[in-house]
């Protein structure tokens, strides 16, 4: 079989077993799309060996493509091999033979003070309503979408931070996931694992409450919870243009995206004394070891409060030097 069709094959066949989302098949469409201009979309996908996938590594290097990014590639095609040989297409898995070197790379959250987080939260509160630019509506649903849509910024900046949520997952979210009764909303997790979050504070539940009255006031067939300005889901992409533009607004000069709310509620948490398992809950991490990631940030906080507070400060004024 031909390489070409044996990526096609394993895209329908991986995904429709396999409940992963839009923006992982598209991932993996991307790397075995590229592999196969490295080696050949014509060429035997039987032939292939280890030395053919060390060779594509070394390519991905040479072309500067971070170690995180090679490593994923690899994982990919790990991936399609293992499927492959599932199916009983290759006898041995090329990968048993693989020697790769990708070096470790540790990437920090980045998360925003808690000044500008304070910052964008007051702004989206303060934002008044602006008239939707749909050419296809009336004045009246215009100004009325307006008025949504200034309801919609603050509860998205709201639920990103108070929940923690991912952006697809925020993307996702229907009406019939929130339960605004016990302030709970049903999240469709990463890898297809479903969770709750909590509106905790009531502030912030009343946020909630307040968009919903809105949204289900615009008229659409559509299920989704946050809505653009065509009436449909709106997308990922949306909810970091809303990010972006309050950003601007608030007057933080750095970029800021949707995950870096989640990043900022995450260390915060521990920096307030949360144990690190009920952070991981409270994120939808599989692996405490991806919690742990967030354990390095709050590790300059943790130092900064006991130079400050650690009792041995006052025991040793009272000693003689």
């Amino acid at each position: 079989m031909q390489l070409k069709f044996a990526c096609t094959d394993f895209l329908s066949g991986y995904f429709s077993t396999h409940d992963r989302s839009a923006k992982t098949k598209a991932a993996y469409t991307s790397d075995l799309v590229q592999f196969q201009g490295f080696v050949g979309a014509e060429s035997e996908f039987a032939n292939l060996d280890s030395t053919t996938i060390e060779r594509f590594a070394a390519d991905l290097r040479q072309n500067e493509y971070s170690s995180a990014s090679i490593r994923r590639k690899i994982i990919v095609l790990k991936v399609f091999c293992g499927y492959w040989l599932r199916k009983g297409l290759l006898t041995e898995s090329p990968f048993w033979r693989v020697k790769l070197s990708l070096g470790r790379t540790e990437q920090l959250p980045r998360s925003l003070t808690e000044r500008e987080m304070r910052a964008l939260l007051m702004w989206a509160a303060q934002s008044g309503p602006t008239e939707c630019q749909n050419p296809e509506t009336t004045h009246k649903e215009r100004l009325a979408f307006g008025q949504y849509r200034a309801a919609r910024n603050l509860a998205l900046i709201d639920i990103l931070f108070a929940t923690g949520i991912r952006v697809g997952e925020t993307s996702s979210l229907n009406i019939a996931d929130f339960f605004e009764a016990e302030g709970m909303f049903k999240i469709k997790g990463k890898g297809g694992r479903a969770r709750l979050a909590f509106a905790v504070d009531e502030k912030s539940l009343q946020i909630q409450k307040d968009h919903l009255r809105a949204r289900i006031q615009i008229d659409t067939e559509n299920s989704a919870l946050f809505l653009n300005s065509s009436r449909k889901r709106l997308s990922t992409q949306g909810i970091a243009n809303v990010v972006a533009q309050l950003r601007r607004e608030a007057g933080i000069e750095r970029h800021v995206t949707p995950h870096m709310l989640r990043h900022t509620v995450a260390t915060l948490l521990l920096q307030n004394g949360v144990d690190i398992r009920v952070v991981q809950e409270f994120l939808g991490h599989a692996s405490i070891a991806t919690t742990q990631r967030y354990t390095h940030v709050s590790k300059e906080h943790l130092i900064g409060v006991l130079q400050k507070r650690h009792p041995s400060l006052n025991l040793r004024s009272t000693i003689p030097s």
